[in-house]
């Protein structure tokens, strides 16, 4: 009987303290509730913030890219010595104006040479994939370690839901140097009949005047040196590119695909033994800023 009373007084005295338990967290609840918009704003204010500087910083490593493939460029066709090689020494000096740090461009140097910044021999690989949706990649890169680019590579692409592939077959090896058209009024019709006994197989301008070689992939460099020197044009570029062809493009939409293709297009780019990206991908369904995006990650 004792113990009986004993909980019918308890039973209430517990009640009563459940009440006000749940009562001293309500209000701790309505106190966070009111003070969470400040929280709200610094976040949006921080995240604001970040998404600038990855604005920022995407915009200087595609600057960077820019000088350290010319300056990889102007190393292989005219020698590693500044001296000896004004092309060299005036993009160098523009790298250096630009914060280009001095690590990146010994090392686009001796990549014109086919070394390392160690000088190990560097020795080309070529990487295919194959990424949704049914999208085609070559990916040229020179480095001293091949299984790890690969490794790596598998992994990136792996990411993004794809996987190592043969693509080679989507694509022509062809030749091409960019001359600019800089003060000059040269066009065409005034270099072909001297592009063509270097070896040119077409000639084109480009949207802004530039003067574009096609020729077989052994013909590059004499085209550069040939053409170049005798109209004092400057070489904008010199590659030997994989070209998709026209029947095998892949369009890509506006969509979660080609968020993840960006991001791994971005994450190849900035692979240090990365040289150039082809691709098969065509515009499908997304807007002018999406597309533009696509177009500066990948080698055209």
């Amino acid at each position: 009987m004792a113990s009986l009373a004993r909980s019918i007084v308890i039973g209430p005295l517990f009640r009563s303290s459940s009440k006000s338990t749940s009562s001293s967290i309500c209000a701790q609840c309505r106190r966070t509730f009111v003070s969470s918009p400040a929280l709200q704003s610094g976040h949006n204010k921080w995240s604001k913030i970040k998404h600038e500087k990855a604005a920022a910083d995407a915009k200087k490593n595609a600057a960077r890219t820019v000088f350290t493939k010319n300056i990889t460029l102007y190393s292989k066709l005219y020698g590693p010595n500044l001296n000896d090689n004004p092309q060299l020494a005036t993009i160098v000096a523009a790298a250096k104006k630009a914060g280009t740090p001095k690590a990146l461009i010994e090392g686009a140097i001796a990549r014109g040479q086919g070394k390392s910044s160690e000088g190990a021999t560097l020795e080309p690989v070529i990487y295919e994939a194959i990424v949704p949706p049914n999208i085609a990649l070559v990916v040229d890169a020179a480095t001293e370690n091949t299984k790890r680019v690969i490794e790596d590579l598998n992994q990136m692409v792996k990411k993004a839901n794809g996987a190592k592939s043969p693509s080679k077959f989507l694509f022509e090896r062809r030749g091409r140097v960019i001359f600019e058209k800089g003060e000059s009024d040269l066009d065409v019709d005034d270099i072909m009949e001297d592009a063509i006994e270097a070896g040119a197989e077409d000639l084109e301008n480009d949207e802004e005047g530039n003067i574009i070689v096609w020729s077989d992939p052994s013909s590059t460099q004499q085209i550069c040196k040939a053409v170049g020197s005798k109209f004092n044009l400057k070489i904008a570029e010199s590659d030997i590119v994989w070209h998709a062809i026209e029947d095998t493009k892949a369009p890509l939409d506006s969509s979660e695909e080609l968020v993840k293709f960006m991001d791994l297009l971005t994450s190849i780019k900035d692979y240090p033994d990365v040289q150039a990206i082809w691709s098969n991908v065509s515009r499908g369904n997304m807007s002018d800023d999406e597309w533009a995006r696509v177009t500066e990650l990948i080698d055209e």
